[in-house]
């Protein structure tokens, strides 16, 4: 125990100085995720920010990792190979490796993008406290291949930007690639919001981070 909190300095110099971002400042925009500015890096993962309020006139492919978009703000539609879903503010959406997406805001929506670099997506293993725990796995929502998702099966020219080694690369169809009819399969696009968990507490003993992890 101390006296005073060992957080309480007054100067602190050299590369551990903790930094503090605020991305309202931030002027994260673009017509791509992949034009999202990154904030922050390292050889498992990349967070990017980006701010849109524009349907994306193109599809993009992330063959570097899975990607997981949280919503701040905001509302649409996202389309994926696996059909489509709307997304409201505090939407967790994980985006496996290699899936074809765009969103289509309905309102200017504000993304935290986090890539899973070289790497997947797993939900953390839950001990004694069970499967159910943090919350119920009958709240994860999926794609539905609706008349929305057939409509826009067109055979106008589409693109796909694909990165893959931190390169982009341009593919071009005379059809839109979004035309699955169907899929098969727990390697999909889902959804849960931060309305449907349900944190462990404890009034008397103190629950280390790990206790709360989605």
């Amino acid at each position: 125990y101390h006296q005073h909190p060992p957080t309480n300095w007054i100067n602190f110099e050299g590369p551990l100085r903790p930094h503090a971002f605020d991305t309202n400042n931030w002027q994260h925009t673009g017509t791509s995720p992949f034009d999202a500015k990154t904030l922050l890096e390292n050889a498992n993962t990349r967070i990017r920010f980006w701010r849109t309020d524009k349907a994306m006139d193109h599809l993009i492919r992330n063959s570097d990792g899975d990607d997981l978009l949280f919503v701040h703000n905001g509302s649409g539609e996202i389309y994926s190979d696996f059909g489509r879903m709307d997304y409201r503010d505090g939407d967790y959406l994980v985006v496996p490796r290699g899936t074809m997406w765009r969103i289509s805001p309905a309102e200017m929506t504000d993304l935290m993008l986090i890539e899973a670099t070289n790497s997947a997506y797993k939900l953390p293993d839950k001990g004694l406290v069970g499967p159910h725990a943090l919350f119920d796995e009958a709240m994860i929502d999926t794609p539905h291949m609706d008349d929305k998702f057939r409509a826009q099966q067109t055979e106008d020219t589409w693109q796909v930007k694909v990165k893959a080694r931190q390169q982009i690369s341009t593919i071009t169809y005379p059809f839109n690639p979004l035309d699955a009819k169907g899929w098969k399969g727990n390697l999909v696009m889902m959804r849960i919001n931060w309305r449907d968990i349900r944190p462990l507490m404890s009034h008397r003993y103190h629950l280390p981070p790990s206790a709360h992890s989605t």
